[in-house]
């Protein structure tokens, strides 16, 4: 159970350390576990929450170990409780190691102890962690899905359509935008169902399904390497479990079974 409170007053608890989206394993009654054992802070240290009860610290180091583990890998091995306390670990620490600097002024910027801030004490300019906002859509006919792949996708891997929501747009045009953008098809019928931090490295994903009011696809070539109508007889390889991709699949499958 994540306690979204920084334990800023806290001097020891358990940490994690996290390098360029991998996570140090730690061994725990014969299992691996993302928290290192119980143990005294340093100021490199960014106090984080607490998990269970436990405060726990964040340790961004330079490079990860040989046998760090990917925070994708991490999330789909560990239960989906877990996943609260490692996105927001992959995301802070993303943060952490990107603005170590003043984006105004160039000066080193400082950590705050109450809140997730760096402060530039040059010319008094704050950050916080970047939070991207995206829309992620699953596009449906009666009960066909359209399901398109990326050129970083593993072979076979088909998801739902997404996108970063632009300056001055709403999710809801942006659904629109990016669904005409990535696969030339048009919809109505927009419902949101829930969202997702998406540590990867710094998402906010806002799950629509939507009803297509044209079939034909054309996709950009870019983003999109290829797209199809899917039965959910008839189903390729999905995104991972934990991802809310998948959880719109899953619940749209649901209705037709």
């Amino acid at each position: 159970m994540l306690k979204r409170e920084i334990p800023h007053h806290a001097r020891e608890g358990r940490v994690i350390r996290v390098s360029r989206s991998r996570i140090a394993p730690a061994l725990l009654d014969g299992e691996l576990t993302p928290l290192q054992p119980l143990q005294p802070w340093s100021e490199q240290m960014q106090p984080l929450c607490y998990w269970h009860d436990e405060p726990v610290a964040l340790l961004v180091e330079r490079t990860p170990g040989e046998d760090w583990i990917d925070g994708r890998q991490w999330l789909g091995q560990l239960a989906a409780s877990w996943f609260s306390l490692l996105s927001t670990a992959l995301q802070v620490g993303a943060w952490l190691e990107n603005h170590r600097f003043c984006g105004r002024c160039g000066e080193k910027a400082a950590k705050l102890e109450a809140e997730f801030a760096m402060h530039c004490h040059a010319c008094g300019h704050r950050n916080y962690p970047r939070i991207s906002p995206c829309i992620i859509t699953l596009v449906t006919s009666g009960e066909a899905m359209l399901l398109a792949r990326s050129p970083r996708f593993p072979p076979g891997r088909y998801s739902t359509l997404a996108g970063f929501i632009e300056p001055g747009e709403s999710a809801e045009e942006a659904v629109h935008r990016e669904i005409f953008e990535e696969v030339g098809v048009h919809v109505d019928k927009l419902r949101y169902h829930q969202s997702q931090a998406w540590p990867f490295p710094h998402s906010l994903m806002f799950g629509f399904f939507a009803e297509a009011t044209t079939r034909r696809i054309r996709i950009d070539g870019v983003e999109i390497s290829d797209a199809a109508w899917f039965s959910p007889r008839q189903l390729p390889a999905l995104p991972p479990p934990y991802s809310i991709s998948r959880e719109l699949v899953e619940t749209h499958l649901a209705r037709w079974r």
